[in-house]
């Protein structure tokens, strides 16, 4: 089902909507007329970013790995707010290292986080977005369109995501839910300004191009997120040169490697880079 999503007086819940892109996303949707569930981790920030919003909204701390939990929060939503018109499924975690000096239990927690956990995310709200046939966005990253080093669970979490993007929507588009994924590159949140103080990812950055080395205003961000939520797109590239790195991915493994050749081999030799960097 295509068209657009009027907001006022629906439903939206937003994943990892203590901080960053998705608290700015829940103020957004509110601002609209939604009603906004906010899930995330952080009891305390959360709760102060659902007392931003400016609307009815509540939060809700929970694991996105945690299926019972997800369930729980999925009837509680509902029983407050109605089910949900609108699922954000923002929540992640990264890490910068080489994979194989890399804590396997950080890079096991990034794929559960990212993949695992937006696959509950959708499982535990699927049957409300179902009713209202809604829409369901997920947040992926450049990092699906073009796999960089030193990331490697994030990229695959990312790409993983993407994936289950496009076969949940040829799952339920017959049944009038519309699946979004979204692209964005770095984006000026906590996670990226407290990465500045990591030379892994300072290197990593250095070996982008502009404007793929550039960091973007979340507000702005989230704006576009919410215009992709209204038109129910099935894809939001919130820079739109994105859109032309998806038209040229397949070369793209062959460039980054190119490049890194030679980055990585000189900055193990004078940093001794090592795994579990940037938050």
């Amino acid at each position: 089902m295509t068209g657009s999503l009027p907001l006022l007086g629906r439903t939206a819940v937003v994943t990892g909507a203590a901080r960053g892109i998705g608290r700015a996303v829940a103020h957004l949707l509110a601002a609209r007329g939604a009603r906004v569930a906010l899930l995330g981790l952080e009891p305390g920030e959360l709760e102060s970013a659902a007392a931003d919003v400016p609307g009815p909204a509540r939060a809700w701390p929970l694991d996105v790995t945690d299926e019972a939990a997800q369930r729980r929060t999925a009837d509680e939503v509902t029983e407050q707010f109605g089910p949900a018109s609108v699922v954000v499924a923002n929540a992640g975690i990264a890490s910068v290292g080489p994979f194989g000096e890399s804590s396997m239990a950080t890079w096991r927690r990034i794929v559960e986080v990212n993949l695992v956990g937006s696959a509950l995310t959708a499982r535990a709200f699927l049957p409300q977005l179902l009713t209202t046939r809604g829409y369901y966005l997920q947040v992926s990253s450049l990092a699906a369109i073009g796999a960089a080093p030193l990331m490697s669970a994030y990229c695959a979490s990312k790409s993983g995501v993407e994936a289950f993007t496009h076969s949940l929507r040829a799952e339920v588009a017959h049944r009038g839910v519309a699946v979004g994924v979204a692209y964005l590159s770095w984006t000026d949140t906590e996670m990226i300004r407290d990465a500045r103080y990591d030379a892994p990812l300072r290197e990593l950055r250095a070996l982008m191009p502009w404007p793929a080395s550039r960091t973007y205003p979340a507000e702005d961000t989230a704006e576009r997120l919410v215009r992709g939520i209204e038109r129910r797109a099935p894809a939001v590239y919130v820079q739109p040169w994105l859109r032309g790195a998806q038209a040229v991915r397949t070369l793209l493994p062959g460039v980054v490697a190119w490049r890194a050749r030679h980055a990585m081999g000189a900055l193990e030799r004078r940093d001794g880079i090592a795994g579990d960097g940037a938050r």
